[in-house]
């Protein structure tokens, strides 16, 4: 065949590929069989294969084509993107109608009739496309609202989503990716066979699949997407909602067919109760009907909030609850000192998550719900809200519940309380409180002590002023589903994060009281007590004078330490503490046996080229010798990096043995 009908062959296989793909995806039609249109397929795949210079950026070949990513680029949205707020009840939502009419009547200078458009909120995963003279561009997720992640090679695996739409347009449009319940359930089917943990719902596992770094991946789940606003076009907008929706089936978009047109706010009333019946029917997961007011120039004069759209807002079906047992109230302390009372919960599912902790916002709230410790009570999760306490089912008392008062102190410092007149909140008055919190927790979850991966002071900041941990003994109690409603978390990074904390429930006696954080016990301190004690109980029980006669110990470390263990607070939460950890009983390293520095002494200095400083001082005890803070006439070595201190002097005044990097690599290399 010539050149020239190749050519014309590759672009009638598109179009023809293209327009089946639009009648199956858009319209629900199909005018040929699967078997036939993958056979197009294949010969246009097989043709580009052979003419690689005909190969174009939309041609159908392009969805599964993209080679895996090192990390997703940051994208710029051109247009800014919102998010809605919810309403969850018939008060709420007829507010917003009211809300609504009171704005157009200042701005229009007289009344307005209101209607709406009423469409389901798929639970699924927000995505941007930007198309520029027709051809898709980026796709990207909506990140903070200015800068998404661009996710483009894995959004082109989605049959549903137009590489090339009708005409040459320059749009951007928003939608939802989603996926099926019988595909999540083959997914997690999938899950089971390889020995791995299943997808807690669609939604997780729909986003999930979009940020896979290897697209082959994603094209692998079988996603879907539905398309619902035009926020950019380089052509006149649409007078209404409604032909909004029109014009984007008419460019090639899926558009879901249940939106509908409602006249009045009973209208959206009456839709959102039909759909609360139908939603389970579907084959995508609903949670809910977005309300947009029809009329686009009305739209544009209500605008926007800080963060929401004045003339829309997402209308949320009941959230989900489930009824479980208040275990213990804890109090927690946040950033500001706030005491915020916690239910400690029996663990229990709501809306595809393991919950254990609920918020009771303040002591006027328990005293509202009426709730004991020991009391079955409701619990509810509403999208990404902290779950709360909404009911105590008082009938289910046996009698052995117990009241709960707040405490009369600090509970973290034992600081006096304030309280503002006719307000609920109670805060810690000692100022100083939180900060030494956060920063003992900092520390107890730092490389030098715990090593708890992603676990920084971000993190652990929004879990203490969210009330999902008071102290370092509750990070070891956190579940999932605690942790997944937090801002910038899903179900991957919340099991990525309860991951790196079991791997932290074993660790050495020296790690263990570095990470303790007494005031001048550091790491090597920590190696000298450890070394001594052999166990957390023989530290504990050891008197003062015990502790002053362990060589490196000074009489200010050696008050401090027994302070420190005879406190009452601290003994509690060592207590606790250690039932969630297990000591490691240290092994002999098999690299004492043949090593050249054996009860040898080292103090570090300057910056090593080979390894971090506290590599170095890893090797060096594994080989049975000790390390130093600080130079001595009974320092054994000093080992001089790049831009060495004081200790370099010091180590000359004495006659300590200053030896080189290179010289230090030859002493950790084992005796012949």
């Amino acid at each position: 065949m010539p050149t020239k009908n190749i050519k014309v062959r590759i672009e009638k296989l598109r179009e023809a590929i293209n327009h089946h793909r639009y009648l199956y995806h858009v319209l629900d039609r199909q005018e040929i069989s699967d078997a036939a249109l993958d056979s197009l397929k294949h010969e246009l795949s097989q043709l580009e294969k052979q003419y690689p210079q005909y190969v174009t950026p939309d041609s159908p070949t392009q969805r599964i084509g993209g080679k895996p990513l090192e990390k997703f680029p940051k994208v710029r949205h051109k247009i800014r993107q919102w998010s809605f707020d919810d309403a969850f009840t018939e008060e709420e939502i007829r507010e917003f109608d009211e809300r609504i009419k009171r704005m157009l009547k200042k701005d229009l200078g007289r009344d307005a009739v209101t209607d709406y458009m009423a469409e389901l909120k798929i639970d699924g995963f927000k995505i941007v496309l930007t198309y520029e003279k027709g051809l898709l561009q980026t796709a990207a997720t909506r990140g903070d609202g200015e800068t998404g992640e661009d996710v483009t090679q894995n959004v082109k695996t989605i049959e549903s989503v137009p590489l090339k739409l009708e005409k040459e347009a320059s749009v951007v449009v928003e939608g939802e990716i989603w996926m099926s319940r019988k595909e999540f359930e083959r997914l997690n089917l999938e899950q089971k066979k390889k020995n791995l943990p299943p997808f807690a719902n669609p939604r997780n596992a729909a986003a999930g699949s979009i940020r896979q770094l290897d697209p082959a991946i994603a094209a692998s789940r079988r996603l879907d997407c539905y398309i619902y606003d035009l926020s950019f076009a380089d052509f006149q907008f649409p007078e209404t909602q409604e032909k909004e929706l029109g014009v984007l089936k008419e460019s090639g978009f899926k558009v879901n067919k249940n939106h509908k047109y409602c006249g009045n706010i009973d209208a959206v009333i009456a839709y959102w109760k039909d759909w609360q019946k139908k939603k389970d029917k579907e084959d995508f997961w609903i949670d809910g009907v977005v309300v947009k007011l029809n009329n686009r120039d009305w739209q544009e004069r209500l605008g926007y909030t800080g963060k929401s759209p004045r003339f829309a807002i997402a209308f949320k079906f009941p959230a989900e609850q489930a009824a479980t047992i208040v275990e213990d109230v804890t109090v927690q302390v946040g950033r500001a000192g706030t005491l915020t009372p916690v239910a400690q919960l029996k663990p229990t599912p709501v809306a595809g998550s393991v919950i254990s902790r609920a918020t009771l916002h303040n002591y006027n709230q328990i005293q509202k719900l009426g709730l004991k410790i020991g009391d079955t009570v409701i619990i509810q999760k509403a999208g990404d809200v902290i779950p709360e306490v909404v009911q105590v089912l008082k009938e289910l008392r046996t009698g052995k519940e117990k009241d709960f008062q707040m405490p009369k102190v600090c509970p973290m410092c034992g600081g006096p309380l304030v309280q503002e007149a006719g307000s609920p909140i109670i805060r810690c008055a000692n100022k100083n409180c939180s900060i030494r919190l956060r920063r003992q927790l900092y520390y107890f979850t730092s490389k030098k002590a715990m090593n708890v991966e992603g676990l920084g002071p971000k993190i652990l900041d929004a879990l203490l002023d969210n009330g999902l941990i008071r102290d370092a003994a509750d990070i070891y109690d956190l579940k999932e589903g605690d942790i997944e409603p937090l801002e910038r978390f899903g179900e991957k990074s919340a099991k990525n994060l309860i991951s790196s904390i079991n791997l932290r429930r074993k660790i050495s006696l020296s790690r263990f009281l570095t990470a303790l954080g007494i005031e001048h016990v550091g790491e090597e301190t920590a190696e000298l007590l450890a070394e001594r004690a052999k166990s957390v109980k023989n530290l504990s029980d050891m008197s003062l004078e015990t502790l002053q006669e362990i060589e490196g110990i000074g009489p200010k470390v050696a008050q401090s330490v027994y302070d420190w263990f005879r406190d009452r607070h601290n003994h509690d939460f060592l207590e606790r503490l250690l039932e969630r950890i297990t000591i490691e009983i240290p092994q002999p390293s098999p690299l004492i046996k043949d090593s050249r520095i054996k009860d040898k002494s080292f103090v570090l200095t300057g910056t090593l080229k080979t390894m971090s400083r506290d590599k170095a001082k890893e090797e060096i005890r594994l080989r049975g010798g000790d390390v130093k803070e600080s130079v001595s006439k009974n320092t054994d070595f000093v080992v001089a990096g790049e831009d060495p201190g004081s200790k370099y002097d010091k180590a000359k005044e004495l006659g300590v043995e200053i030896i080189t990097e290179e010289e230090f690599l030859e002493l950790l290399v084992p005796s012949p």
